[in-house]
């Protein structure tokens, strides 16, 4: 056998062996191939109920929003009326029930101060504060009886 001669088989079995190689990674190549084809048929299976259900979802939301819609008219209307309604037993009652009420706490306070008449001095504790000093409480309740006698 001469050089060439075995440069030759040399070189054919370098062939061999990278198309071998050639060969197996085209057989996994069109296994992944055949696998990623029945996956993205599965997924498309799947995908288009998925995709009907979330449509149906859509259209339930937009029904719903347009009865909240609706709902929240109603109650914009419903608290405009309160409103004019508050307004006017305000404008009606209001002045009236005032009047009751002041009068009321009129009574009571005279009433108490009747009491408070009635009650001895000692019992009563009133304190008058003049320009950021205290009187004590007798000095407050002579000054306090000076004025009633005046008024």
């Amino acid at each position: 056998m001469t050089g060439g001669e075995v440069a030759g088989i040399l070189v054919a079995v370098f062939w061999a062996i990278l198309v071998s190689f050639l060969a197996v990674a085209l057989v996994r190549l069109a296994q992944t191939l055949r696998a990623t084809t029945k996956l993205v048929a599965e997924v498309t299976d799947q995908a288009v109920p998925l995709l009907a259900d979330a449509s149906q979802a859509v259209r339930s939301a937009q029904t719903q929003i347009d009865r909240v819609d609706a709902i929240a008219t109603d109650v914009q209307e419903v608290t405009s009326n309160a409103s004019a309604l508050s307004t006017t037993v305000a404008s009606t009652f209001g002045g009236p029930l005032v009047k009751v009420a002041a009068f009321g706490y009129g009574v009571r306070r005279a009433m108490s101060r009747t009491r408070e008449d009635e009650t001895p001095a000692p019992a009563r504790v009133r304190r008058t504060v003049i320009v950021g000093r205290t009187v004590s409480a007798p000095k407050a309740a002579k000054a306090s009886k000076r004025r009633r006698q005046k008024g």
